[in-house]
């Protein structure tokens, strides 16, 4: 019968090592959240741009990321991009934390992606007459959305987004393909030097299983808080 170990999870080396994994997943999520809000935002509106070239632009970085699997682009910013770059700039990237950065910047780009369609959603849900109705009084096309558009539509696009957080953190595990410490990483590193998988991987599991149950205890809270009515 097995001997499950409850003090390597509760202390000792592999104790730090799992919980600096957890650390380093919940930064990799907040500092992708961070980043990827404002640049989905940036993304729905050039999306329902006037503008043409805007729209070709847009729908281009949306359907190029969206149809193209995390972990490729996790290996891509890792081991592709720094090829195309300088020697010397190139050298300076691997002398540091290069791994963490390459990270972020592909689940910034993968995660803005899914978020600005589902903002685009829900601008689309405003009725077109608000868009005209402030374009009758005068505003340009960014006043209007600024100004009455988008202060309606986030308010809807929030559930949506909230699921696209839950998404996000599961998807910070995948990082540990180019040699990141995070979560699942540290598990494998404990599993490797102790041969405790059970323990390392029950550590894990119940990381993301907790921290994933507080964003949707966070969801459903807001939408009994506000909830959305049809019109």
């Amino acid at each position: 019968m097995y001997n499950f170990n409850l003090s390597v999870l509760l202390s000792g080396q592999y104790h730090d090592w799992l919980v600096a994994g957890l650390l380093l997943s919940i930064k990799l999520a907040l500092l992708t959240l961070i980043f990827s809000l404002p640049m989905a935002l940036l993304i729905a509106v050039l999306r329902l741009s006037p503008v043409s070239i805007f729209r070709a632009a847009a729908i281009a970085y949306v359907e190029s990321i969206r149809n193209v699997p995390l972990l490729a682009h996790m290996l891509f910013w890792y081991f592709g991009a720094p090829e195309i770059l300088p020697e010397p700039v190139k050298a300076w990237l691997y002398e540091r934390n290069v791994e963490a950065a390459s990270s972020v910047i592909a689940l910034v780009l993968y995660t803005s992606a899914y978020m600005a369609e589902d903002i685009r959603s829900g601008i689309r849900s405003i009725p077109k007459e608000q868009m005209e109705a402030g374009r009758a009084l005068g505003f340009g096309f960014l006043d209007t959305m600024r100004l009455v558009i988008l202060p309606q539509s986030l308010r809807l696009t929030i559930p949506p987004l909230i699921s696209q957080m839950l998404n996000l953190w599961k998807n910070t595990s995948i990082a540990m393909v180019i040699g990141v410490g995070e979560m699942m990483y540290q598990a494998q590193q404990v599993e490797s030097a102790s041969f405790r998988s059970y323990e390392a991987f029950s550590f894990a599991t119940a990381a993301y299983l907790s921290i994933s149950l507080l964003i949707t205890l966070l969801s459903s809270w807001y939408q009994q808080r506000y909830p959305v009515r049809s019109a």
